[in-house]
């Protein structure tokens, strides 16, 4: 017998059994009679004066930064965690009346943050009083530990993204946050 039918044939009786095991795993079962049965949220009827949940919380802005055609980065959160860390969340849109896209810039001129590809690794934060500045933080391989493969936003398109930087002192309570391209803006830390 032939290697390659041996093969063939262990592959596809391989592909048999995963298909029945997922035709097995959709069946439902039915729901004992002494036991109510679950119900989802959207399956449920609001009761009168009661407001139904939202399925996308309202973001606080605490930063909106202009760039050049119409691009803007709103800042949504600013987290500190006991790592040592402070991580900004936000979304990057474009507001223009056409397609444009993230200029290379904002990935800073490091050459090893540049070769992974359009990502936000040329931000920085600048803390006046203490006199440093902080760039957003590199895993191992010299990735930026931001939002990365950022190409083209179509005109009214927008994107989340996140930055993470080393924590300054918990006694600075104000930074500047620059990314290139972008006007400045002051963040308050808690």
């Amino acid at each position: 017998m032939n290697v390659r039918y041996v093969r063939r044939g262990l592959a596809s009786l391989a592909v048999a059994s995963v298909a029945l095991l997922v035709v097995g795993c959709g069946a439902e079962e039915k729901p004992k009679a002494d036991k109510p049965a679950a119900t989802t949220a959207s399956s449920q009827k609001p009761q009168t004066g009661q407001e139904q949940p939202s399925t996308e919380e309202p973001k606080e802005e605490l930063a909106s930064l202009k760039g050049r055609k119409g691009l803007e980065l709103v800042i949504n959160s600013l987290e500190r965690d006991a790592g040592g860390f402070l991580t900004i969340k936000g979304r990057l849109s474009n507001t223009g009346g056409s397609g444009t896209s993230v200029p290379a810039q904002v990935s800073g001129d490091e050459t090893e943050v540049m070769k992974h590809g359009t990502s936000l690794g040329g931000a920085t934060l600048v803390d006046s009083v203490g006199k440093k500045r902080y760039y957003v933080l590199r895993d191992t391989d010299g990735r930026p530990l931001t939002t990365s493969g950022l190409g083209i936003l179509s005109a009214d398109d927008s994107v989340e993204v996140f930055m993470q930087f080393p924590a300054p002192p918990a006694s600075t309570t104000e930074v500047s946050f620059q990314l290139p391209t972008f006007e400045p803006a002051t963040l308050k830390l808690s």
